[in-house]
């Protein structure tokens, strides 16, 4: 398995490099555009126009690279059925955004609902089948195989879709500095990675594919970016993080090794509800927390490095804890 999984790095790792100088003039002549908010950063206003959607690059390459091991890896296919379709729900936004031009892409109704439906279909999945189940590793308790599992029985559904839905707009909420979530989920895929081949869990050539898609397209979404993922690419991703850990019986360590995911969005919630206790103070510079502290005078380069620094160190305090 472990011959496979490198190759999977590498096929997918090959696709994204090759498919990104060629898509990338492409969506500029489609004038698929980044539209920087005006009350972002100042110093984002020079990336307006940059090419979006470079989440498809990621997606074909993961899926490209699926299909090779599909069949001798059926646990797979729930994870691709999680990446592609909440990547479908972040292209629909993309493309009412950026194409349509309606700012607000998708109305949030809309896109919730397509997130259940999704959530609701992986639901159905992990309660009926034998192979995954629904009980879940504690942290620190002794691993796979001696350690404390918990049931949340009739509670379990509605945790999955807190995690799933967390886990997806914590990406999401991650996208939004030149390669911030692209290196932040490179070391989170990773560690899934290795995790998957300790425990010959069936689903390491999925989270190799996206390990060597992610450092294709690292390529090209580095500092100065060439091309962002836009929401295509973040929500893929979110549902990737989430479906393989729970593919893995581990989504209580999402809060470890998603640790930046889950700091994005609790800092967002932060910031609104304080705004609004207040009457218009700001508890950050701005929301979300990369954006505090570029406003605090450091810089994109040093955000994403101290941010991927911080998980690097977390995914291997996770792996202690099996």
């Amino acid at each position: 398995m472990i011959n496979e999984t490198i190759l999977a790095i590498i096929i997918a790792f090959a696709i994204s490099a090759i498919l990104c100088p060629i898509v990338i003039p492409f969506l500029h002549r489609l004038k698929f555009g980044q539209q920087v908010r005006e009350e972002g950063p100042e110093s984002h206003l020079k990336k307006q126009g940059t090419p979006t959607m470079g989440g498809l690059i990621i997606l074909t390459s993961i899926i490209i690279t699926s299909l090779f091991y599909v069949k001798d890896y059926p646990k797979i296919i729930p994870i691709l059925f999680m990446t592609v379709g909440f990547g479908i729900v972040g292209f629909l936004d993309d493309y009412i955004k950026i194409v349509m031009k309606r700012s607000e892409g998708l109305k949030p109704l809309q896109k919730i609902i397509g997130q259940f439906i999704i959530t609701g279909v992986f639901a159905y999945y992990l309660l009926n089948s034998k192979a995954v189940g629904t009980s879940m590793l504690i942290p620190f308790t002794g691993g796979f195989e001696n350690g404390l599992y918990i049931d949340l029985g009739i509670f379990f559904v509605p945790f999955l879709f807190f995690v799933v839905l967390g886990t997806d707009n914590g990406v999401n909420f991650t996208d939004g500095l030149d390669g911030l979530c692209t290196s932040v989920t490179i070391l989170v895929a990773t560690f899934l990675t290795v995790v998957a081949l300790g425990e010959r869990a069936g689903i390491s050539p999925i989270t190799g594919a996206v390990v060597g898609s992610l450092l294709g397209f690292l390529l090209f979404n580095v500092y100065p970016a060439r091309v962002f993922m836009g929401d295509t690419g973040s929500l893929a991703l979110g549902g990737f993080v989430a479906s393989s850990a729970y593919m893995m019986q581990m989504p209580i360590f999402i809060a470890i090794i998603g640790f930046i995911y889950l700091v994005e969005v609790l800092s967002d919630i932060i910031q609104i509800t304080y705004f609004r206790k207040t009457g218009g103070k700001r508890f950050f510079k701005m929301a979300p927390i990369h954006h505090h502290f570029e406003m605090c005078g450091w810089s994109e380069t040093r955000v994403v490095a101290v941010f991927s620094i911080v998980t690097a160190i977390l995914c291997l305090l996770a792996y202690l804890g099996l």
